[in-house]
């Protein structure tokens, strides 16, 4: 989609869009009230100013639209509209041994117990064995701390699947 495309959207298409990158509906609302957009740049800064005022509710908003790291199944079932984004973005857990899957999994229960959420990591060039660490690490932090690493690694995400939804639009800039 193009910049011209995405800014003549109706509000309820351009936030239908905006969701696919990030589960907040807060944001995608601010989001959408904020167009028309310039370039791709004004995109990104106003996404992360948008993802930046935004409370802890909104937060966890986002990360519900998330599938857990490796669950195949949710990917197919609850998450068909970023489906293949997210499979893209976690293709290295397709490959991981049968180990580490099994730790994700049950580190992905525990972290959820722990914070309320999901574990959160932007997945993109990551390997399962990375994730894990991660995973791993980030089990030991603080709520407070663990909530702004999370949002931190939702903003990341944002960003990747807003380049995609405007893939289009950055491949005629770099030209």
């Amino acid at each position: 989609m193009t910049l011209a495309e995405f800014n003549a959207l109706s509000t309820d298409e351009a936030i239908k869009d905006l969701m696919r990158c990030c589960g907040s509906r807060r944001w995608a609302m601010q989001m959408a009230a904020r167009r028309p957009y310039a370039t791709l740049d004004a995109v990104m800064r106003t996404a992360d100013e948008c993802w930046a005022r935004l409370d802890r509710a909104d937060y966890i908003e986002a990360f519900s639209h998330h599938p857990k790291i490796g669950d195949v199944a949710s990917l197919r079932a609850k998450f068909a509209t970023t489906a293949n984004w997210a499979s893209g973005e976690q293709s290295a857990v397709q490959s991981a041994s049968e180990d580490v899957l099994r730790r994700l999994a049950e580190g992905n229960d525990l972290y959820e117990r722990r914070f309320g959420y999901i574990f959160i990591v932007c997945a993109t060039g990551k390997t399962a064995d990375e994730m894990l660490a991660l995973l791993e690490a980030r089990i030991r932090n603080r709520s407070d701390e663990e909530l702004r690493v999370a949002a931190g690694e939702q903003a990341k995400i944002t960003r990747i699947r807003l380049g995609k939804l405007f893939q289009e639009e950055a491949m005629r800039a770099a030209t």
